[in-house]
């Protein structure tokens, strides 16, 4: 090879290296309308982790409505999840990093690591935890991304820094009644999602929220909020308990003006608002009783971000017209153990009708029935709804009951605990066993990773298309007249025309007397 030929061959080489590194760079870089990022790229996948979508709701903007996040110079390094919101319990079950702070607004995206020019659907995760634990550092979506969606992954307050009023705060604050800020925090994040989410390969037009428990609740909520529309173009609750009520605002304000007195502050509004923000967090984050504490902070009819009860907005026509994807799981009342351990408080409530009841729901065991009429009345019943409420305004719906139970959890379980199926939604089955609360989880069976590949595929289908049913397999239709519901259970993947039609009836007419 002559001289001139080998510098030829060489100066190729270098330029194909400069190539290669040029797409690592674009791959693992991003830059959004506050700076550049660093992210990683493994296994196909780019992730930018710990992005603040808003301003550090510290000192005076405690108790206030989310502001723009800060610019920053040169790169920043988006390789780590960053705090997780204050939480009010040990937190760890739900989600939540290690860490924690107040300082606590940000996101996490997974994108395909070649998205140059891409305009792929968008997925908003919104976690679970009873608005008072919870983060975003447990969920992985590596999976979504790998199959062509964009993950975003979001934090917001809780407990009494995300949802909580005061006199003081309602006299002296600008947004006036605000109370939600929990809520307000997942607007922000969508709002940035739609201004951002270009920059790694989504499309801003094409975004799905969804959530898990107080995330489904927040999703159903989001559907009824003014602020939040034309920020979602479709919407999946999981075990969002359909009929919430929220917490009406005056009962909020004295709420917090107890406690907020038990921290031995007084004085006039500005005094008492001052005193309030430099209260350290951990006096805020003090846990109550637990989920039926009546003082437990959660939503609030704060006219601001909540305007009605879900079950209220759907029913009066307020909700998004979105394809909605709505369902809950065979073992829901995993979550209230009274429930279990004190049936009869459960079955008293039906009167006459208890024993009646005991056999429809439990077969004769007051402990099955108990469990099954909390299950349905709380999630399933309301599921199907909503549904309706979705199917009256012209909107697809697509209910789901996951039933699903390990085979070696299936000789001792009541059915799939709530939060069952997030692992199967996001394909993360453990590969060994662990303990979750006072549940055992083992490794994932090849029957277990099949049913996961088949409900992932569902959710992925829902975001690209809007209807979950194309991703083949077993046909998923719309709910209907005939209140069709896909059951994702330990037989197979069926879809079951007027599910339980004879246990829900009893349970939406009791509902729908309910003053």
């Amino acid at each position: 090879m002559s001289v001139s030929k080998a510098f030829a061959a060489l100066a190729a080489g270098l330029a194909l290296l400069a190539a290669a590194g040029a797409v690592q760079a674009a791959a693992d870089r991003a830059t959004v309308e506050t700076g550049e990022l660093q992210g990683v790229v493994a296994d196909g996948v780019a992730s930018f982790k710990g992005i603040p979508f808003a301003a550090p709701p510290v000192g005076p903007l405690r108790w206030r409505a989310p502001k723009a996040a800060a610019h920053w110079s040169g790169v920043r390094d988006a390789s780590r999840f960053g705090p997780s919101c204050m939480q009010m319990s040990n937190g760890g079950a739900f989600g939540a990093a290690a860490s924690q702070s107040e300082d606590c607004l940000t996101l996490n995206v997974f994108t395909p690591e070649h998205h140059e020019g891409a305009k792929l659907p968008v997925m908003v995760w919104i976690y679970g935890g009873a608005f008072t634990q919870g983060g975003s550092a447990r969920y992985d979506g590596t999976h979504f991304a790998q199959d062509g969606v964009v993950l975003v992954t979001i934090n917001y307050r809780l407990g009494r820094l995300g949802f909580f009023a005061h006199p003081a705060l309602t006299r002296t604050n600008p947004e006036k009644t605000l109370a939600n800020y929990g809520f307000a925090d997942q607007i922000a994040a969508l709002t940035w999602v739609k201004r951002n989410i270009a920059a790694f390969g989504g499309d801003p037009d094409k975004v799905t929220i969804f959530g898990e428990s107080a995330g489904g609740i927040s999703v159903n909520y989001l559907m009824i909020s003014p602020p939040a529309r034309g920020l979602f173009s479709q919407a999946a609750s999981e075990s969002g308990f359909g009929r919430s009520q929220p917490r009406p605002f005056e009962r909020a304000q004295s709420i917090g003006a107890d406690f907020i007195k038990a921290q031995g502050i007084t004085g006039d509004d500005a005094a008492a608002a001052a005193a309030m923000r430099a209260l350290p967090a951990s006096v805020l984050a003090q846990p109550t009783t637990g989920l039926t504490d009546p003082v437990t902070p959660g939503p609030i009819l704060d006219y601001v971000t909540v305007l009605e009860g879900t079950g209220v907005g759907f029913a009066d026509g307020h909700q998004a017209r979105v394809p909605y994807l709505v369902g809950g799981n065979s073992f829901e009342a995993s979550l209230f153990r009274s429930a279990l351990e004190h049936p009869d408080a459960v079955l008293n409530r039906l009167g006459p009708n208890k024993d009646i009841a005991v056999q429809l729901y439990g077969g004769g065991d007051p402990t099955k029935a108990a469990a099954q009429l909390t299950t349905l009345a709380t999630v399933i019943e309301p599921d199907r709804f909503l549904a309706r409420q979705e199917a009256k305004v012209g909107a697809p719906a697509y209910v789901y009951y996951f039933s699903y139970v390990p085979q070696s959890q299936r000789a001792t379980s009541l059915g799939v605990f709530h939060g069952g199926e997030i692992a199967y939604v996001f394909d993360t089955l453990p590969k060994v066993p662990f303990d979750r609360g006072s549940f055992h989880i083992p490794a994932a069976t090849a029957a277990d990773e099949q049913v996961a590949k088949a409900t992932h595929a569902y959710w992925v289908a829902f975001a690209k298309t809007g209807r979950p049913g194309a991703a083949g397999g077993v046909e998923w239709p719309a709910s209907g007249a005939n209140d069709t519901v896909l059951e994702i259970g330990s037989d197979g993947i069926v879809a079951r025309p007027d599910f339980d039609k004879i246990k829900l009836d009893p349970l939406t007419a009791r509902a729908d007397a309910a003053p």
